[in-house]
C-alpha cells in the first residue's frame, strides 16, 4: 500500500506507507483495474434489491440455512438483524421483515465458509494483509481461538482456557488498570455489554471506548444539553402521523433501507419530505417496495422527496440557521402563525439570544456558506411553517464534523421554534447505524459514567467503582501510541479500519503488549497487532445459544428506545464457538478471581440472571425479564418524548452557534467519507455501489465536473489524495476520478480506504468524534510508486 503521513517537511520512513517491508499492511491493497461507471439510478428497491438479497443469502448460506435465516430475521420469535438499528413495527410484521442490506448482513454471518486452524497454517499474517477487505470477510466464520505469539508470522490455535489465562496474565501484570482499554462494537447484546462494563469497572478502570465515539456521540452530547436525553424522541408510530419529515445528512436507501418503507407510506398519504444532503441519494428520490408485486412488475415506484436541498459539505449550520431566520421573518409578518409562542415561552429558555443571533445573520452569509439558493431555503421553511407535526431525522452527515454538536443543536432549535418535540407525529430522530450501539450506552459502555450509575453498581456488587474518567476511542489511540495503554481488548468490531488516521492507529496498535478481538469473521484489525494477539471466535446474532439451563436469548435496544428479545435461529458455525456473555464472564473469572464477589460463570448458565442484575441497577429496566417477553418488547422511559424535558432546569434549551467558515486554499476540496451500497460499516459485501453507478471498484473520488476541469484533471484519471491539517499532510494513493453531481469544491470517497486521510487530532467539539466528513484535501495526478 502506498500511503504516507508527514508533518511539515518530514516524510514517514520505510517502504510504501512508512512501514518496514515485512510488516503487514494496515490498508486495503491498490486496485488493479479502474471501476466501471454507469448512470446514477433513479429508483431504489424493486426487483434488483430482491435479486441481490437472494444471491447473497443463498450464495453464501445455501438454500436450507439461508431460508431458515430469512424467515426469522426481525421476527418477534426470531433474531434482530445484525445490521442497522431501524425499529420493527410494534404489532403485525410481514414474513419478510428485512431489507436488501439486512439480507447481506445475515448472509455474511450465516455463510457456510469456515476459517479453521488449517487456514491460518497456510496464510501468514503479512500475506493476509495483502488481500482486500472483502476477500478477508468472504473466507468465512472463525471457528477456534487463535494466538499470534511474539515474533511469530502465523496465528496458531489454543484452548479457551489458555486464551483467558493469557489475557489474565497480561492484565494482571499491568502497573495500573488504566493501562488497558476495552472497546465495544454495536453488535454486542445488552447482556454482554452489561457484564463487560461491570468486569472492566471491577478491574478498576473506566477505559470503555465504543464505536459510538466514531458515529453518533455528537447526537448524544447535543441532545443531552438541549432536551435532557441523548436519544431520539420519536417512535415508529410517529412516522404514520407526521405532516413533514426532514431527512438531513442521511442516505437511508443504503444505510437504513427499511426506513424507506416508512417514508414511502408517509409520502403516499401526503407528508412533505425534505432531504438535505450534498449528494443526490436514490432512495430519497423514488422507491419501489420489494413486497409490492405491481412495483416489481414495472410500476414507477413512489416519489419520496418533495424538496432536495443540495447543501455544501459541512454547510449545515448555515442552512439550518437560514431556515430558522426564514421562520422568524415570516412570523414577524404574521405574528403567531409560525412560531409556537406558548411552547417557547413556557417550556424553553434561550429563545431571545437565538432570535437575536439569527436577525443579525445576513442572507448572503447563509447562501455563501450553505451553497443553497435563498429561494430553496424559503421553500423548505414554508413546508416547516405549515406543518404542525414535523420529524427531523439525521445520521453521520451531521455528526462527523468539528461543529457536529452545533449541527444537531441547530436542528433542535428548529424543532423548538415549531413546538415539534413531545407530541405525536413530531420529534427528533437520530438514526443509529448499528443494531445495539444505543443499548451499549444504556448498559454503561461509556468512559464518563454518572455518579448515580456507579453508586448503583457499588450497592449491588460490593466494590468501589473507579471515579476517574476513562478514555474514548481517539484518546485510546493516542494513549497506545504514547505507550500509556499496553492492552487493547475489543468486544466485536474492526478497531483498525473503523478508526481515523489509519497509519497512526496501526503504529499505536503495534506498540501494545496484547491486542485481543472477539469476532465472528476475519478482518484487517486482526492483522495489525501488539506483541501478542488473540482472536476469540463468538456466536453470531443468528445462531442458537444453548447454555447449562437450555436455549437462551439476548436483548437489544433499537434507535427508538425499544428493548426486545433476539433468539438465534440456526446451528452455530462450529461447536467450539462461545457466546459473548460466556466469553466476558469467563474472562472476568480468570482476571479477577477472588477479588470479585460475583459468580461470573454461574450467571451465564441462565441469561435471566444477568437481566435480573440489569433490572436492579439500570434505570427503566424494572421487571426486565417479564416485560422483554411481551411481544415486541418494551419502550424505555423518555422524558422529552413524553412531554417532559429532563434537563436540570426542566426546560428545553435554544442554543447559539457561530457560523462556521469553510476556508479552503486554491485547489483544495472538502472531502466526506461514506459507504457504498455493498457495504455495512467496515464490512464490504461486494464491489458495487449500484445506486451511484460505480461498479467493480472502491478507490474512487467523486468530484464536481467543473472542479475536475479547473484542476486540470480528467474523468477516469488516476490521482493521489493529500489531506491537510495543521501543517501535516497524509497521502492516499491511486484513486480514480469520477464526475458526480456534488457541490463545487466538495468531494466524496469511501471508507475505510480514505480513513488514512482523517487526522487523529481533528475531532468534533464536545463529542470528540473524528471529523470524517470534513477532510481538507488536494488532488493531483498519481505519482509512480516506489
Amino acid at each position: 500500500m502506498a500511503d504516507e503521513r508527514s508533518k511539515g517537511q518530514g516524510t514517514a520512513a520505510g517502504s510504501p506507507g512508512g512501514r518496514p517491508a515485512a510488516l503487514p499492511s494496515a490498508q486495503p491493497p491498490l486496485e488493479t483495474r479502474p471501476p466501471d461507471i454507469e448512470s446514477v439510478k433513479t429508483v431504489a428497491g424493486g426487483m434488483p434489491a430482491v435479486v441481490s438479497a437472494l444471491q447473497h443469502v443463498y450464495g453464501q448460506a445455501g438454500p436450507v440455512r439461508g431460508t431458515q435465516l430469512l424467515l426469522k430475521i426481525n421476527q418477534q420469535d426470531g433474531f434482530d438483524c445484525p445490521g442497522c438499528a431501524w425499529p420493527e413495527p410494534d404489532g403485525h410484521r410481514t414474513v419478510t421483515e428485512f431489507c436488501e442490506n439486512g439480507a447481506k448482513a445475515v448472509a455474511e454471518e450465516g455463510t457456510l465458509a469456515r476459517v479453521t486452524p488449517e487456514f491460518f497454517r497456510q496464510w501468514s499474517v503479512e500475506a493476509l494483509s495483502r488481500q482486500s477487505d472483502m476477500w478477508l470477510g468472504k473466507q468465512g466464520r472463525l471457528t477456534h481461538p487463535m494466538v499470534l505469539r511474539e515474533g511469530a508470522t502465523h496465528y496458531e490455535p489454543l484452548s479457551w482456557e489458555e486464551a483467558f489465562a493469557l489475557v489474565a496474565e497480561e492484565l494482571n501484570a499491568l502497573g495500573s488498570p488504566d493501562e488497558a482499554c476495552f472497546y465495544t462494537s454495536g453488535r454486542t447484546s445488552n447482556e454482554a455489554a452489561f457484564l463487560y462494563q461491570l468486569f472492566v469497572r471491577q478491574f478498576g478502570t473506566n477505559n470503555l471506548p465504543d464505536c459510538a465515539d466514531l458515529c453518533h456521540e455528537s447526537s448524544g452530547a447535543a441532545l443531552t444539553e438541549t432536551v435532557g436525553i441523548g436519544k431520539g424522541t420519536v417512535t415508529l408510530e410517529d412516522f404514520e402521523k407526521a405532516e413533514a419529515i426532514f431527512v438531513i445528512g442521511q442516505n437511508p436507501g443504503t444505510n437504513h433501507p427499511r426506513m424507506l418503507v416508512s417514508l414511502q407510506e408517509a409520502a403516499r398519504r401526503g407528508a412533505q419530505i425534505v432531504s438535505i444532503n450534498p449528494l443526490p441519494e436514490t432512495g430519497l428520490n423514488r422507491f419501489k417496495h420489494p413486497q409490492e408485486p405491481l412495483q416489481l412488475l414495472g410500476g414507477p415506484g413512489t416519489a419520496i422527496n418533495r424538496l432536495w436541498l443540495q447543501v455544501r459539505v459541512n454547510g449545515d449550520v448555515a442552512l439550518l440557521q437560514g431556515l430558522g431566520k426564514a421562520l422568524l421573518e415570516e412570523d414577524a409578518k404574521f405574528p403567531g402563525r409560525v412560531l409556537a409562542r406558548d411552547f417557547i415561552s413556557q417550556r424553553t429558555v434561550g429563545f431571545e439570544a437565538y432570535a437575536a443571533a439569527l436577525r443579525a445573520l445576513s442572507w448572503d452569509a447563509v447562501v455563501e456558506q450553505s451553497g443553497v439558493p435563498r429561494e430553496q431555503i424559503l421553500a423548505a421553511a414554508e413546508i416547516l411553517a405549515r406543518s404542525e407535526k414535523t420529524i427531523f431525522c439525521w445520521a453521520m452527515g451531521l455528526t462527523q464534523h468539528r461543529n457536529a454538536v452545533a449541527n444537531i443543536q441547530e436542528v433542535v432549535n428548529l424543532a423548538l421554534l415549531r413546538g415539534s418535540v413531545g407530541k405525536p407525529g413530531a420529534g427528533l430522530c437520530p438514526v443509529r447505524g448499528h443494531s445495539n450501539v444505543q443499548g451499549d450506552r444504556t448498559m454503561g459502555i461509556l468512559e464518563k459514567p454518572s455518579a448515580a450509575f456507579l453508586e448503583a453498581l457499588e450497592r449491588e456488587f460490593g466494590f468501589t467503582a473507579p471515579r476517574t474518567p476513562g478514555l474514548d476511542t481517539v484518546a485510546t489511540i493516542r494513549a497506545m501510541h504514547e505507550g500509556r495503554v499496553k492492552v487493547l481488548f475489543a468486544l466485536g468490531g474492526n478497531f483498525l479500519s473503523a478508526t481515523p488516521d489509519t497509519e497512526f492507529t496501526a503504529e499505536a496498535l503495534r506498540r501494545t503488549r496484547l491486542t485481543a478481538h472477539v469476532s465472528t469473521k476475519l478482518n484487517r484489525g486482526h492483522l495489525i497487532h501488539g506483541r501478542r494477539a488473540l482472536i476469540l471466535p463468538c456466536l453470531g446474532r443468528t445462531e442458537r445459544d444453548v447454555q447449562a439451563s437450555g436455549a437462551q436469548f439476548v436483548t437489544v435496544e433499537n434507535s427508538m428506545g425499544v428493548v426486545h428479545a433476539s433468539r438465534g435461529a440456526v446451528e452455530p458455525a462450529a461447536p467450539t464457538l462461545r457466546s459473548e456473555p460466556d466469553i466476558v464472564a469467563s474472562l472476568a473469572q480468570a482476571v479477577l478471581g477472588a477479588r470479585s464477589q460475583m459468580d461470573w460463570t454461574g450467571k451465564v448458565k441462565d441469561y435471566d440472571s444477568i437481566r435480573e442484575l440489569i433490572s436492579q441497577t439500570v434505570p427503566g429496566f424494572s421487571r426486565f425479564n417479564q416485560r422483554v417477553r411481551e411481544p415486541g418488547g418494551f419502550y424505555l422511559p423518555n422524558g422529552p418524548r413524553e412531554g417532559r424535558f429532563t434537563t436540570p432546569d426542566g426546560k428545553a434549551h435554544f442554543t447559539v452557534h457561530p457560523l462556521p467558515r469553510i476556508e479552503l486554499e486554491p485547489g483544495q476540496l472538502l472531502m466526506m467519507t461514506l459507504r457504498s451500497h455493498d457495504q455495512y460499516n467496515t464490512t464490504v459485501y461486494g464491489m458495487d455501489d449500484r445506486y451511484r453507478g460505480i461498479l467493480n471498484g472502491r478507490r474512487v473520488v467523486m468530484m464536481n465536473p467543473e472542479d475536475i476541469r479547473a484542476l486540470g484533471l480528467a474523468e477516469g484519471q488516476s490521482v493521489d489524495l493529500t489531506s491537510h491539517f495543521q501543517g501535516e499532510t497524509r497521502v492516499a494513493r491511486r484513486f480514480v476520478v469520477v464526475p458526480y453531481r456534488i457541490p463545487r469544491r466538495c468531494a466524496a470517497t469511501y471508507f475505510p480506504e480514505t480513513n488514512v486521510l482523517v487526522p487523529i487530532d481533528s475531532i468534533a467539539e464536545k463529542s470528540r468524534t473524528p471529523t470524517s466528513k470534513s477532510v481538507v484535501i488536494s488532488v493531483a495526478p498519481a505519482q509512480e510508486l516506489a
